[in-house]
């Protein structure tokens, strides 16, 4: 007798470990990011991004990383051209990180490289390094042309 009921309660206990493991959430709630339908949208914040006399509007994540981001704006940086397709700025402290695999860049995206190197992305490309995804820029046409080939000033403000 008690054979069987230690076996129907490892069942039962076994059973709800699997049914419960799929309903986990994670850390962050994300926006998604360019109009992909995959992912929640429960919380958003705008930002502006001014570079010379254009202006985006730029969507940011609803994590620690970027609410850290935000609370340092308005910001004016020099950004540094890297690799034709990025322009990146050193922040002297460090931000919360929550770093994944970049997969698919889409220009527009707004990342963090480690815990201090924002990362502004002007292409799209795919890549193996990782970053914290803080953003991205709504609509991302002519941000390339605005960011031109070298460094450049670029304000970011809340909207």
């Amino acid at each position: 007798m008690k054979l069987k009921f230690l076996l129907a309660f490892i069942t039962v206990l076994f059973t709800f470990s699997f049914s419960t493991a799929s309903c986990s959430k994670d850390d962050e709630t994300v926006p998604s990011p360019n109009n992909d339908s995959g992912n929640n949208t429960s919380s958003t914040s705008k930002m502006k991004i001014t570079i010379g006399t254009a202006v985006f509007t730029a969507i940011l994540y609803d994590n620690p990383s970027a609410a850290a981001f935000k609370s340092m704006l308005p910001l004016s940086i020099n950004m540094t051209e890297l690799n034709g397709n990025e322009k990146y700025y050193d922040f002297p402290g460090t931000l919360p990180t929550n770093a994944s695999v970049g997969g698919d860049i889409k220009a527009g995206d707004l990342t963090l490289y480690g815990n201090n190197v924002l990362v502004l992305f002007y292409k799209s490309f795919n890549t193996s390094y990782r970053y914290t995804k803080l953003g991205y820029v709504d609509n991302p046409s002519g941000l390339a042309d605005a960011l031109g080939n070298g460094n450049v000033i670029v304000k970011f403000e809340n909207n």
